[in-house]
């Protein structure tokens, strides 16, 4: 009796998943990388937009430009931004305490280098791993609970590519294209289905 009304109330807090349906797209599942290359060099000159282009694979492809999709960041800059500004407040931390409150040292300097160095690093490596952290959740967009595009044949060693929220119009010049360049299959989402 106890389980039962457990199980009902975990269920009541669960949410239900959002439907990939519901997002709009057309996407090929290409069976190796060249094939992937040919399909978004495919989608570039179709004139899509890079923010549009969604792509997919169980394995990294580094030699290959769809590898490469995904805009750099500047990550590692604001990590040394990030350490640049905790090491400086470290720094100013241990010397304004050790000169508001002066210690008799016995003719040593009120400012002690090493205990301020041990500060200073301390809060330089805090900076730069918070730095990185936030960076991090804002770039990659986390958390996100919005539909994301995701086909179980990508774990199976399939590559997607495809576009997110195309127009109607280019739907069928982009599944033509996307076969001419050696997908496989051609899946679509939202709208499309209907069609």
């Amino acid at each position: 009796m106890c389980l039962k009304k457990l199980s009902r109330w975990r269920n009541t807090l669960r949410k239900e998943p959002i439907s990939v349906a519901a997002l709009n797209s057309i996407y090929g599942l290409f069976p190796d990388p060249n094939s992937a290359e040919r399909g978004m060099n495919a989608l570039r000159n179709a004139g899509v937009s890079p923010s549009k282009i969604v792509v997919m694979s169980g394995v990294p492809y580094e030699q290959f430009s769809f590898g490469h999709a995904d805009p750099p960041t500047a990550m590692p800059w604001l990590a040394v931004l990030g350490g640049l500004v905790g090491g400086t407040c470290g720094f100013l931390l241990a010397r304004l305490t050790q000169e508001a409150y002066p210690l008799v040292t016995g003719g040593m300097p009120i400012l002690a280098p090493w205990p301020t160095s041990i500060v200073t690093y301390e809060l330089t490596m805090l900076g730069a791993v918070l730095t990185t952290v936030v960076t991090l959740l804002i770039t990659t967009k986390l958390p996100n609970w919005s539909a994301k595009l995701y086909d179980p044949e990508v774990s199976n060693g399939k590559i997607m590519i495809g576009v997110v929220d195309p127009t109607d119009e280019a739907r069928d010049d982009l599944e033509r294209r996307l076969r001419a360049a050696g997908a496989e299959e051609i899946r679509v989402t939202g709208r499309f289905n209907s069609i």
